[in-house]
């Protein structure tokens, strides 16, 4: 059963996080400008919230917190390597200056990234289904704008929206084999779970700390700030609600 929702999830946040975000851009630009704010904000809610109240605490169970604490932090130091050396970069805007020159690469990133997503879903549910639940919810609602951001850049750059949707959608399928791989994995080595939990949360807070929420600075209103503070205090209560509502 464990392996029917490792598959199902990694496809959702995969290629159903890509439908999500392909199905906006029939939205006309203003609105879809509007909204993506929101989809940020959200996102970086869901984050922190499965990193902080999922991934470490059940790493937390196995393993000294000294260990996991070690383990987080080699991961964040291994996604700025990647990021450096892959242009790992979420696009949340028209003119995201990291990939307008670089379409095939930042493909080659995201399927970086989306493999890693599938690990750290895999990694999830081998631990709880509440727990996988969460990594997955927070796995969509951070891909959205970044396969929203990532075809806008490319429709920019002259791909046709066929083109830009199958090279997306590719790169998307590297979650479900990432998870695979990790469910066979981590199935034969139960012990590298709560590692690898320890880890992947590091992925989770890496993208809402140094992509997320600097995306967000800047000068705003007090209505618009305190928006915002709700939208992520929004996104950790859902991640609070799957983990103790089972």
């Amino acid at each position: 059963m464990t392996l029917i929702y490792v598959i199902v999830f990694a496809l959702l946040g995969g290629i159903g996080s890509l439908l999500l975000a392909s199905s906006v851009l029939l939205v006309k630009p203003p609105t879809m400008e509007r909204w993506l704010p929101v989809l940020i904000s959200f996102s970086t809610g869901t984050l922190l919230g499965a990193a902080f109240l999922g991934m470490i605490p059940h790493a937390a169970e196995q393993l000294p917190v000294t260990t996991v604490i070690q383990w987080v932090l080699v991961g964040v130091v291994v996604f700025y390597v990647l990021e450096k050396l892959l242009v790992w970069r979420h696009c949340h805007k028209h003119g995201c200056e990291v990939h307008a020159s670089a379409g095939a690469l930042m493909i080659v990133g995201d399927s970086v990234h989306n493999f890693v997503d599938g690990i750290v879903i895999a990694a999830a549910f081998l631990e709880s289904t509440p727990l996988g639940v969460a990594a997955a919810i927070s796995t969509i609602f951070h891909e959205i704008p970044q396969e929203l951001g990532e075809f806008l850049i490319l429709l920019k750059s002259g791909f046709s929206r066929r083109r830009a949707l199958l090279l997306n959608a590719g790169s998307s399928l590297a979650t479900l084999v990432g998870a695979l791989l990790a469910y066979f994995l981590f199935s034969q080595a139960q012990a590298l779970g709560s590692y690898m939990l320890a880890f992947a949360a590091a992925s989770f807070l890496y993208v809402a700390l140094a992509d997320l929420i600097p995306s967000r600075r800047g000068k705003m209103s007090l209505q618009a700030s305190l928006l915002e503070l709700l939208l992520v205090l929004a996104g950790i209560a859902v991640i609070l609600l799957v983990m103790h509502g089972h």
